[in-house]
């Protein structure tokens, strides 16, 4: 982690699961909530299996989870289990990554900062609540407020805050992905949940990095 990214850009945009927060046993624990509730609902939910679908649009985790389930059915498993989800994070959150306050801090005199997720309402806002992070981004977008896939929220970010150099921070294939697609360079983040195959402009190991390269 060599690369030398100062003075280079003038927005960072961020992902959130697996970036800026690991919520996944949380989260697990009320998608099996709402699970147990619903007889027609077969499989349990785990940690793990939070993990490795972190990242997709909230629609498609489901369709992903219950891909036997009609789109009725499927939606009222998706809708109580994004009550549970917001319930418990509000009250119990998830685990920040080491250095995650003072790095934004950081960034933040130098940077305009912004979280783009594939996310429900309400979860980035959890998130920032949560963590006394209201003032340190300047704005965010997530998949549940227009049903519009990542790409274009990140331009649409991109768009409503006339940013001129943003880079984009992710953890898995789909960040980079929709980074690529939306015109924004990426900077891997090798600790989250995925691997990355493309050409990232940086990789870094902890959320701190970020203090050193930009």
């Amino acid at each position: 982690m060599s690369t030398d990214l100062k003075d280079k850009y003038d927005s960072i945009i961020f992902d959130l699961d697996g970036t800026l927060w690991d919520s996944t046993v949380n989260v697990a624990k009320a998608w099996q909530r709402a699970k147990e509730e619903l007889p027609f609902v077969k499989d349990d939910v785990t940690p793990e299996i939070v993990s490795s679908i972190a990242g997709m649009a909230y629609d498609a985790i489901f369709e992903k989870l219950a891909p036997y389930l009609s789109e009725e059915k499927r939606n009222e498993f998706k809708a109580l289990s994004a009550r549970y989800e917001l319930n418990i994070l509000n009250t119990e959150g998830g685990e920040l990554y080491p250095g995650l306050v003072p790095t934004l801090r950081y960034l933040k005199t130098k940077y305009k900062l912004f979280v783009v997720s594939n996310c429900q309402c309400g979860y980035i806002e959890t998130f920032l609540n949560l963590n006394d992070l209201n003032e340190t981004f300047m704005g965010h977008q997530c998949y549940g407020t227009k049903s519009q896939p990542k790409f274009q929220n990140i331009i649409d970010v991109v768009h409503d805050f006339e940013l001129t150099k943003p880079v984009y921070v992710g953890d898995t294939q789909g960040d980079y992905d929709s980074a690529t697609k939306a015109g924004v360079p990426m900077i891997f983040a090798a600790y989250g949940f995925g691997e990355v195959n493309g050409k990232p402009i940086a990789t870094i190991n902890q959320l701190s990095d970020l203090k050193t390269i930009m």
